[in-house]
């Protein structure tokens, strides 16, 4: 018996998705995503409220736009994701469709429904496309895990109790039992 066909899905088909419907484009195949709890919604607001005011604070130039943001990784536009959270610094690759290329930091607050697609599809995506820090937020495990792929690194796991460095900015770090109070 043949295996079924894949179907291939381009860029012009994710952005002709319906009204409502959130949807992520990763090597030419659709993956629905699932509406978001309240502790995913408030920590994704935190760590923008945060990492806002501290570019503030510094006289940044670095943009944090949390979901629904998208963000082309590739230049042939077969994936398509919308990352929790992402800091993009440099502006020339923000447009009105989203960010053309890797932001410098992902932060993806895993659900039950994204558990696969945040610990291994998201992460190989980000590793090989450029993203210089990716953090895995479980609520569900109160761990993060932090990736900082310019260091070629295995990456670290934080208890939520902990204080965890931004690794693409001094002196700022984040401990996430402080956001979910």
């Amino acid at each position: 018996m043949p295996l079924p066909k894949v179907q291939n899905f381009t860029a012009e088909d994710y952005w002709s998705l319906s009204d409502g419907r959130r949807a992520e484009l990763i090597d030419g195949q659709l993956y629905d995503m699932a509406p978001p709890s309240f502790v995913h919604q408030k920590l994704i607001a935190q760590f923008t409220k945060i990492l806002g005011n501290y570019i503030d604070s510094q006289g940044g130039t670095c943009e944090v736009i949390p979901a629904p943001f998208a963000v082309n990784l590739d230049s042939d536009n077969r994936d398509w994701v919308e990352p929790d959270v992402s800091v993009i610094c440099d502006k020339s690759k923000l447009t009105d469709r989203g960010c053309l290329g890797a932001p410098d930091l992902i932060i993806e607050v895993v659900s039950p429904s994204s558990r696969k697609m945040d610990y291994s599809i998201k992460n190989g995506l980000y590793a090989s496309s450029g993203v210089r820090e990716y953090w895995i937020v479980d609520p569900d495990r109160e761990r993060t895990m932090v990736f900082f792929f310019e260091e070629d690194a295995a990456p670290t796991i934080y208890a939520f109790d902990q204080t965890i460095p931004v690794g693409i900015f001094k002196n700022l770090s984040i401990t996430i039992k402080n956001l979910l109070q």
